[in-house]
């Protein structure tokens, strides 16, 4: 086991030990695409909303280095066609590109170069005489290793987009960014024959130039578009209804304050952390503030471009309004109107986005309170006394 080749089942032990809500159809979604052209994913979602969670399942149930069965007993998985098939199969590759950042402001290294050579050197160490010592392609070192009659590899790469969020006005490092996983996904001669699976998560749908995204080979999910992964957006109805039996807690008072999140297939979806607070503080309060995004609301929506302060003023006040989310170039500078920046917030997860109408409002209670704390503390005071 290493620390980003075949991690073992340590990250998703541990979320079985506490109260765990099944969200292990996820897997069986991607079982589905391996053996497809395009066994890919980008499955984008606000912060606190379980990102971190779904990856450490999906390494856990994959890793080949470890027998995770024991996880999975009684879960969703377990009753499908596909669960033995894929059990333990794969070698997996994950990485957090948040960890390279850090690494990169202490030591002033590349980040670019520090994700494959951090790669490249587990993969020598677990696959002795398969790479050659010169070889600095990860691709053909992926190659090198399955064409030796290794197992395929899955990929999981969470926070995949803090690259273009803490890095927002370096161009050409985002540009490298997307030349680096292009090499890994896009490569026909290489991609097919040595990636199983590949599943990315972030806040960030994948950047777009123009009307293109930068990684047209990925099946894309996100707060506007979660198709047939929106029961894994967050919690589901039926899902809060059953923790708050079992936490004896008010239903009606938990869906009054963090309900509101709506999508075609499923039209009640609740943020994570926010109920998983409440139940374990037993307490219903907002907890939005308490999150790292909260100033960067105060900082969006300080952008009074193009009536942004009007339509938020309307919105506080109950009311939807209309929205083109296309428009949007999924980073946090390519702002042309206001609905960029109102499409923005749809992913940061303060606006919820009803897809058939193509409007945008705000979800609930809680959200409610976070813009007025946002207002209070920001450049709109006197808005707040009206």
């Amino acid at each position: 086991m290493g620390i980003y080749l075949n991690p073992g089942y340590t990250g998703f032990e541990e979320i079985r030990r506490d109260t765990y809500v099944d969200k292990t159809g996820l897997i069986s979604f991607m079982n589905s695409l391996i053996g497809k052209p395009k066994p890919l994913v980008s499955f984008s979602r606000p912060r606190r909303f379980g990102k971190s969670f779904d990856a450490n399942m999906i390494c856990a149930y994959y890793d080949k280095s470890c027998d995770s069965r024991f996880l999975f007993e009684g879960l969703k998985i377990a009753k499908d066609d596909s669960f033995e098939k894929h059990l333990n199969q794969y070698n997996v590759i994950t990485f957090d590109v948040t960890g390279f950042i850090a690494d990169a402001r202490d030591n002033e290294i590349d980040i670019i170069l520090n994700i494959k050579n951090s790669l490249l050197e587990e993969l020598r160490d677990a696959f002795p005489g398969c790479i050659d010592a010169e070889e600095k392609n990860l691709g053909k070192a992926l190659y090198a290793v399955v064409s030796k009659g290794n197992e395929k590899f899955v990929f999981v790469i969470d926070e995949w987009d803090a690259l273009f969020r803490e890095y927002k006005d370096d161009q050409q490092l985002q540009e490298d960014y997307i030349l680096f996983l292009r090499s890994l996904f896009k490569n026909k001669d290489t991609t097919s024959r040595t990636i199983a699976a590949a599943y990315m998560t972030g806040i960030l749908p994948i950047k777009k130039y123009g009307t293109e995204s930068a990684l047209t080979d990925f099946k894309e999910y996100s707060m506007t578009r979660p198709g047939r992964l929106a029961e894994y957006v967050g919690f589901t109805e039926d899902e809060v209804k059953r923790l708050c039996s079992e936490y004896q807690m008010d239903f009606d008072e938990m869906q009054s304050w963090y309900d509101g999140y709506s999508f075609s297939r499923i039209k009640h979806v609740y943020s994570p952390n926010s109920v998983m607070n409440a139940l374990q503080e037993e307490e219903i309060a907002n907890y939005w503030t308490q999150t790292e995004t909260f100033e960067s609301l105060k900082r969006y929506i300080e952008i009074n471009m193009d009536g942004l302060k009007d339509a938020i003023v309307l919105m506080l006040g109950g009311q939807r309004i209309p929205i083109d989310v296309s428009t949007f170039q999924n980073d946090i500078t390519s702002f042309r109107n206001k609905d960029d920046v109102l499409t923005l917030l749809i992913h940061l997860g303060y606006l919820a986005y009803d897809q058939k109408k193509k409007e945008v409002y705000i979800p609930n209670q809680e959200v409610t309170e976070a813009f007025q704390s946002a207002i209070k503390g920001g450049k709109w005071k006197s808005l707040s006394r009206q």
